[in-house]
């Protein structure tokens, strides 16, 4: 690859504007595919994304398209940061546009519904022989435009896809770390959005520094024990894409997923949380395919049954806390091993 690249991030959220516009500050030719032409517009005249990136101004070399093909032909590098239930669609069409040597990375942080597919999965479904792989971390898109320093992690099975991404994306405030779980980080992504719900609410109801501390730390266990069983490495969540990803994400009120939670706390209904948000939280949707699964699998993940009582069943969350304080009392670490 030369120094210089032409690089596509799909997705015009806030994650992807501030990828996108990091790649563009980096001297690459950085395309930006969204949907909405006005957004576009204003990203390509004004240099800001009003609506997911408010007062944040964007590199002038950052080119906004509502055209797929314009975005990803020739493009040496792909960055897919769609919401989870566009992935497959997207990447339908992505197939029939992509160079055979291009490198694909995945930054979608959800599961497929009907499938219970990662994206990535998705992704290897629709184009099989793309260089492919996935980025997860503790990455607040408002933090990471304003340059705070921040730490990521890029997996793959493929050592040049790992080396490449780090080679594009390293600088002054951004680091990438390698890993070759591609499904441990990704898991990790997608599973620690309910723990953030739960965390915003924690904070909505008022409760102490020692009752978030135990639920997090209880969530980071179920995670741990979730993963094993569909065959990641549970080491894997004790790095950034695991307890980093969970602790920023169940701390700030940047994170979407824990607003609703803080909003759900304070008694409005969840419909209507979703629609002032206005950006998609892929919480929700995982909390019930997560609990769908651990049943099937025989998994214990009181923490997320209790969060699935609360949302989908109406259950107080006193209801709830009291029937979790009532439960088995268990050993603390389990960090082990599936056995063999």
């Amino acid at each position: 690859m030369s120094d210089r690249q032409k690089v596509a991030v799909l997705g015009g959220g806030s994650f992807g504007t501030t990828l996108a516009n990091m790649i563009a500050e980096k001297g690459h030719q950085s395309l930006l595919w969204l949907r909405n032409a006005e957004r576009a517009q204003q990203i390509n005249i004004e240099h800001e994304n009003s609506f997911y990136l408010p007062g944040v101004t964007l590199h002038k070399a950052l080119r906004a398209t509502t055209e797929l093909t314009e975005a990803v032909s020739g493009a040496q590098t792909v960055f897919m940061a769609v919401p989870s239930k566009s992935c497959r669609d997207v990447a339908r069409t992505v197939s029939r546009l992509i160079a055979s040597d291009s490198i694909l990375v995945s930054t979608t942080k959800g599961i497929e519904a009907d499938s219970f597919k990662l994206m990535s999965q998705v992704v290897r479904e629709e184009i099989p022989d793309v260089k492919l792989g996935v980025m997860s971390g503790p990455n607040l898109a408002r933090e990471i435009a304003a340059k705070q320093i921040t730490g990521t992690v890029i997996a793959s099975d493929d050592p040049e896809v790992t080396q490449a991404i780090q080679t594009l994306l390293h600088g002054s405030y951004f680091r990438v770390y390698a890993s070759q779980d591609m499904y441990g980080v990704e898991l990790g992504g997608a599973l620690k959005n309910i723990y953030a719900i739960m965390a915003g609410m924690g904070a909505s109801l008022g409760l102490g520094h020692n009752t978030i501390s135990m639920l997090m730390t209880r969530s980071l266990a179920e995670m741990s024990r979730f993963a094993v069983q569909l065959g990641a490495d549970p080491m894997t969540f004790l790095g950034l894409s695991g307890v980093g990803d969970l602790i920023v994400t169940c701390m700030s009120p940047l994170s979407r997923n824990y607003r609703v939670g803080y909003e759900l706390g304070k008694g409005k209904d969840l419909d209507c949380i979703i629609t002032e948000l206005g950006q998609v939280a892929e919480g929700v949707n995982t909390l019930e395919l997560v609990k769908q699964r651990a049943d099937e699998l025989d998994v214990y993940m009181p923490l997320v049954s209790g969060m699935y009582e609360i949302i989908f069943n109406k259950r107080t969350v006193a209801e709830v806390v009291g029937s979790l304080m009532q439960a088995e009392q268990n050993t603390d670490v389990e960090f082990t091993v599936k056995p063999t």
